[in-house]
């Protein structure tokens, strides 16, 4: 079978989903029974909730495990251009991408066990993961949360090695809750009796405290930033600290200084999950990490190409206010290092707090284009997402593509090469890397 076969699978699986949007983990134990409980032949599970920084410190966690040589599978959601994006297999020298093939045979068995029943695509996807992460060896297995965590198709995992809580916010309040307690109790339902749990960096108080009496509650031994472990920019270095000692090590690859706490957040979880990680290895690992799609630099491509000769071109899938202020900060950061003028290309799904998003960027960005987000029917018409910047205190535009809002900003600016944002959404950063030429790997 090849990609298109797969997506073809895909594709009628999506008429199964369920009217509504009914959180629940019947349908996928159901299927997970009748496929023989796979995920209960995985290897140890770093299993990771959060808002914001769930991907960051998933990549983190692949780097460090494998730059101590360790076998490690990933899986991550969304995809940003191929399904197959979602599972990386464990390899000799380094994890790799599912391959065709493989991905699309198990997207039919999976579909074949589900035999008609109500279903997500999600769903089905998370079976997949289990099936080959149960399939091929390895030594560690990161799984990224879909949507909250404690109706996560994810969350049939019974007995993690640790359950990591990445920074929570407000995001799909609809299914969540409207306020902060709410949705950090949603994430705090991937924790388990007795199993070790990593709190990364909060802002929010309230979201702490929910995630501490929970761990708590469950007896848990439990791992906070700020209290148990932390991390800090020093001289141009990151320094971790926990009741081992300290790590100077240099700073992440991934750009902004929120990546420090992502890294901390990833080295404690890591280590509670039960795998030693030496200085060298650590270090190895914030040269290494690679995350496609976040505070992503642009130096060539289709795109690219089409940018005022000489600019800094970023690609950021954050979609909601926590993440607008982290890349904002990120940005403001390099502003300091690096004057250049700061345009923003913006596109956005109809379920984010658009306005929220744009408010990070008052006083720093010139400028906003905005753009269709067309891989989604849940996209923000520019001329709608235009008002919502303008709304946030800063000028707009709509555009009909990023392409145009490139070659537009290429004819018009007259000043010193720019620094362009490409941002808002993930599905915008997929399609952006597709045009571009430079898919992830």
């Amino acid at each position: 079978m090849t990609t298109l076969a797969a997506d073809r699978e895909i594709e009628a699986l999506m008429a199964l989903h369920p009217k509504g949007f009914d959180l629940s983990l019947d349908r996928i134990t159901r299927l997970l029974e009748r496929l023989g409980n796979p995920q209960d032949l995985l290897p140890p599970v770093i299993h990771i909730a959060g808002t914001n920084g769930k991907g960051s410190c998933a990549a983190f966690s692949r780097a460090l495990l494998e730059a101590s040589g360790r076998l490690v599978h990933v899986h991550t959601s969304p995809h940003l251009v191929s399904w197959h994006e979602r599972y990386r297999l464990a390899a000799e020298g380094g994890g790799r991408l599912v391959d065709d093939d493989v991905f699309a045979e198990a997207i039919a068995r999976v579909a074949k066990a589900n035999d008609g029943q109500k279903i997500t695509v999600f769903e089905i996807l998370t079976a997949v993961t289990f099936i080959l992460f149960s399939e091929h060896p390895a030594e560690a297995a990161i799984i990224e949360v879909g949507l909250g965590g404690r109706f996560d198709a994810t969350n049939v995992v019974e007995r993690p090695a640790v359950s990591v809580i990445m920074p929570v916010s407000m995001d799909h309040e609809a299914y969540l809750g409207d306020r902060v307690e709410l949705i950090a109790a949603e994430k705090a339902g991937i924790m388990k009796r007795g199993c070790p749990v990593v709190i990364g960096a909060q802002e929010s108080e309230t979201a702490l405290q929910v995630l501490i009496e929970t761990a708590e509650r469950l007896e848990c031994p439990t791992f906070v930033y700020g209290q148990d472990f932390l991390a800090f920019e020093e001289n141009g270095r990151m320094v971790y600290q926990d009741e081992d000692g300290l790590m100077d090590l240099p700073l992440p690859r991934l750009p902004g200084r929120h990546q420090v706490a992502n890294a901390a957040a990833a080295i404690a979880a890591v280590k509670a999950a039960g795998f030693e990680i030496s200085h060298r290895a650590a270090e190895k690992a914030m040269a290494a990490v690679a995350w496609p799609g976040r505070m992503q630099k642009l130096a060539q491509g289709r795109l690219a190409e089409l940018a005022p000769r000489g600019a800094d071109i970023w690609l950021d899938g954050g979609h909601n206010p926590g993440a607008g202020v982290v890349v904002a900060e990120a940005l403001a950061e390099q502003e300091e290092k690096n004057p250049r003028p700061l345009f923003l290309i913006s596109g956005m799904i109809n379920t984010k707090d658009q306005s929220g998003y744009f408010r990070a960027f008052k006083g720093l960005v010139r400028h906003v284009y905005t753009v269709p987000v067309n891989t989604s029917d849940a996209g923000v018409p520019n001329d709608e997402l235009a008002i919502r910047a303008t709304e946030a205190g800063l000028t707009a535009e709509p555009m009909s593509s990023v392409a145009n809002a490139l070659m537009l900003l290429r004819d018009t600016w007259d000043g010193p090469p720019p620094r362009i944002l490409i941002g808002g959404s993930l599905y915008l950063a997929g399609a952006v890397l597709d045009e571009n030429g430079t898919p992830p790997t």
